[in-house]
């Protein structure tokens, strides 16, 4: 599992400690995790829940009135430290 992999899964587990079942789900460039929120979620679990995705490299909450409200966190995979990965014009 890529380092992004095992930060995401660290995550969800933190989450899920709280009471947030969450999913984990590898992309080409990042490591997602999300989780509904319930509104009933009592305030003093909203501190280890923003302590979890502080760990991210994005987070977000996304809240709508027909769908509820979805706890996002992406955490990048690394990018390569060696080769030309900004292409002809980049510069160092």
């Amino acid at each position: 599992m890529p380092a992004s992999g095992v930060s995401a899964a660290a995550i969800a587990a933190r989450l899920s400690s709280v009471g947030l079942p969450a999913r984990v789900e590898e992309y080409a460039g990042y490591t997602a995790v999300q989780t509904e929120v319930p509104e009933s979620l009592p305030a003093e679990s909203w501190r280890e829940v923003l302590e979890a995705v502080a760990e991210a490299d994005r987070f977000g909450l996304l809240a709508t009135s027909l769908n509820g409200r979805t706890l996002w966190a992406v955490v990048h995979k690394a990018v390569p430290s060696t080769g030309d990965v900004g292409g002809p014009s980049h510069q160092r």
